[in-house]
């Protein structure tokens, strides 16, 4: 039976102890891999052993190990920061089922199987963990890490393109409610048709004489969107938030307008229940009815 441990490294998880210099993960007697420094957070401590503990417990030549490889790779951070998370998301689903297993025994029927199984719930997700597998393999394959892409020629399941827009009286409802700086994106949102990624990380410098420049985040597709007095009220609307610090951004508080931000923004409004689902920065389906 070990020692226990004091009452000031409870905290830490068990084969993670505090040596001379540094935090330590002592997988097994021998074995002693650096964590990181004792003056780390401790939130930087259980981060990085978390990183140490993937990495020592992953079996050589497993699908873990080249997911890993493939989220640590200059691809994976080139795709939108939005992906990126998503993606992230998905491993974590994808690991407990692949994980384990070889690269090169992974076949498509066993894509197809866990396909069929997890459609069964959601053939979206199914059709998302397809999509990431692929993007693992194709990596993997022209890197020598994959002799082939399992996931291709294992069709998606089909979905249904969006029909759910935002009526104007709902958008109405939901602007007259909303902060100055949700109302700016909502409008140039739906002005521009452009996507939220694209509106929270709108500069300055793309404010142009003739009109806003903006280049697409997931396609590179580069338009100019002409002013019209709404489009010019909406910018500003952004000049007259106030803020402490100068900023790049037309809204200047746009770092804060992720996904779940906008989505507490909305539940928080004093409006209908029905509208609560409603996703205003999807805006651009309404854009282009």
């Amino acid at each position: 039976m070990g020692r226990k441990r004091k009452e000031a490294d409870r905290w830490m998880p068990a084969k993670l102890y505090a040596g001379k210099s540094a935090y330590e993960y002592r997988p097994k007697s021998g074995v002693c891999i650096r964590v990181c420094a004792l003056t780390c957070s401790r939130a930087l401590v259980l981060r990085r052993f978390a990183e140490e503990y993937e990495r020592y417990n992953t079996t050589a030549g497993s699908f873990s190990e080249l997911a890993g490889d493939y989220l640590i790779s200059h691809k994976f951070k080139k795709l939108a920061n939005r992906t990126q998370k998503d993606y992230e998301g998905y491993w974590e689903k994808l690991k407990p089922v692949f994980g384990h297993v070889k690269v090169d025994s992974i076949k498509p029927e066993h894509i197809r199987q866990y396909m069929d199984k997890k459609g069964a719930s959601s053939e979206t997700q199914a059709n998302r963990h397809h999509a990431f597998m692929s993007a693992v393999f194709a990596w993997g394959f022209e890197r020598g890490k994959a002799k082939s892409n399992p996931c291709r020629g294992v069709s998606k399941f089909s979905e249904a393109a969006r029909d759910r827009y935002i009526e104007d009286w709902e958008y109405a409802a939901v602007y007259a409610e909303a902060s100055p700086a949700l109302k700016v994106a909502m409008e140039i949102s739906y002005l521009c048709a452009a996507r939220q990624g694209d509106v929270v990380k709108l500069t300055k410098a793309q404010l142009l004489e003739e009109g806003i420049f903006i280049q697409q985040g997931k396609t590179g597709q580069k338009q100019i969107k002409k002013w019209s007095d709404r489009l010019r009220a909406a910018v500003a609307l952004a000049a007259s938030i106030e803020t402490k610090i100068k900023t790049i951004y037309v809204i200047p508080k746009a770092q804060q307008l992720g996904w779940d931000s906008i989505n507490l923004a909305i539940e928080k409004l004093p409006i209908d229940e029905a509208l609560e689902e409603l996703n205003v920065l999807r805006a651009k389906a309404k854009a282009l009815r």
